[in-house]
């Protein structure tokens, strides 16, 4: 097996004395995210109920809008291994308050929410200041052979926190331990990643790089300045917007008629563990086989339409047959499929367009913003519809938020279009010429897609 590794990685002197480290903490890191993300989702479901998840998605979007904005200004003032190591100790001390809060009655639904907002934040936060190490210590060419061994073992922290989530509750019950010991699990998790980067790792090793910090109001103001320039990713901004909003409300539907289903948090633990475990392998199998040869077949321009249509689909699906379980998990995986493998790799080539002095805060505008954004409008207006329903005791209400979550989708599906239109002639726009020491060069003969 280490022959085999050497042939296909190429390892030279030195590199596994930091590569296995980085592959330990992400492992640790990404089976704790994932097991965390599971117990928090059926915990808040089976303590508060469904509605109860608009509140936790939209306070969590307003922690990352924030936390997006600060993140530039922390990433490049900070030694990013003294940064990974705090943030380590960090987590482990959060989910010892965590498990303490939990120690008090009356405020289980406010702990599984708690854990909810933490773990995404992980997922926010956690990667962007991981590859940015792990980009210090290894130079560009290195990155290229490694990076991908780095992240198939994130992959397989994955699948192993999932697989854990999946028996967790048999085991704990038969044990006599209540679910919320996977917490001091995720304490002692975190402390051994500590101690791996603290004994791995040595900042004498780290490149020296000079960045130039960019601010928020700098972000803001150049992503809103080129998509609002460029007709294709002005087209293209609207419909990631319609969609954030369409696919928060088919989720929603999905969240409320499975908890219906399983309706305490052990049987609801374990669907949601098993789901997203096959949502995970599928999308590894779609994005390793399939998703360059859609993108090659059908062009970068035409790829953006499979979401929108997959979102009307889902949206169609689940007010066709409301009540049915196949038609509700169907509407949720058609569409989270395909945004997570095809449209995201349609997105970052679509914003290899982009020149590379604007493309970082380009890049944060359109994935981070306007998803925030989109799932918080959604929020507010299922919310809005659930709470009439209740005010005025209409059990229907659900016909209601998902004709707006088909609305929305049948929207994306229009500005997704005007796209395809403006694709070429966006293509000649000045925003999108690079600087080139053998003067401008045009994006088309840069690019073959």
């Amino acid at each position: 097996m280490r022959d085999f590794l050497q042939r296909l990685y190429r390892f030279e002197p030195g590199e596994l004395a930091y590569l296995i480290p980085l592959c330990l903490i992400l492992l640790c890191n990404s089976f704790a995210m994932q097991l965390s993300d599971v117990v928090a989702v059926s915990g808040i479901l089976s303590e508060g109920g469904s509605n109860t998840i608009l509140i936790v998605w939209t306070v969590d979007m307003l922690l990352i809008l924030l936390m997006t904005s600060l993140q530039a200004l922390i990433v490049d003032r900070v030694n990013r291994l003294a940064l990974i190591r705090w943030m380590l100790l960090g987590l482990a001390a959060m989910y010892v308050i965590l498990r303490l809060l939990f120690l008090l009655k009356g405020f289980q639904w406010f702990n599984y929410a708690f854990l909810f907002i933490l773990a995404d934040q992980q997922w926010l936060l956690f990667p962007l200041f991981f590859w940015v190490l792990a980009n210090d210590l290894f130079n560009p060419s290195a990155a290229r052979r490694l990076f991908p061994l780095i992240g198939g073992i994130g992959f397989i922290g994955q699948i192993l926190g999932l697989i854990f989530a999946a028996w967790a509750p048999d085991i704990f019950t038969r044990l006599g331990i209540s679910i919320e010991e996977v917490l001091l699990l995720n304490v002692s998790i975190y402390v051994i990643a500590f101690l791996v980067s603290y004994l791995g790792l040595h900042p004498d090793k780290l490149r020296k790089i000079k960045q130039k910090p960019e601010t928020v109001k700098e972000t803001l103001a150049e992503g809103w300045d080129f998509v609002r320039g460029v007709p294709s990713f002005r087209y293209l901004t609207m419909g990631i917007l319609a969609m954030s909003i369409a696919l928060t409300i088919i989720e929603f539907r999905f969240l409320t008629v499975t908890q219906q289903i399983y309706s305490d948090v052990g049987s609801y633990q374990q669907f949601y563990s098993f789901y997203q475990l096959g949502m995970t392998i599928a999308a590894l199998a779609i994005q390793t086989f399939l998703t360059g040869l859609i993108i090659n077949r059908m062009g970068l321009k035409n790829v953006f339409l499979i979401l929108p249509i997959a979102m009307v689909a889902g949206a169609a699906g689940m007010l066709a047959l409301p009540y049915a379980a196949i038609s509700n998990i169907g509407g949720m995986v058609l569409p989270k499929l395909t945004k997570i493998t095809i449209d995201e790799s349609g997105q970052k080539s679509f914003q290899a367009l982009v020149p590379e002095e604007r493309r970082g805060r380009v890049s944060i505008f359109i994935d981070s913003y306007l998803d925030a954004v989109g799932t918080i409008i959604g929020c507010i207006v299922t919310g809005l519809v659930v709470y009439m329903g209740l005010l005025f005791s209409f059990n229907l209400d659900f016909y209601i938020y998902l004709a707006m979550g088909l609305i929305a989708a049948l929207f994306a599906l229009w500005a997704i279009s005007r796209m395809r239109v403006t694709y070429d002639s966006s293509l000649l726009n000045w925003r999108l010429k690079r600087r080139s020491r053998r003067g401008l060069t045009s994006v088309l003969n840069k690019l073959d897609l």
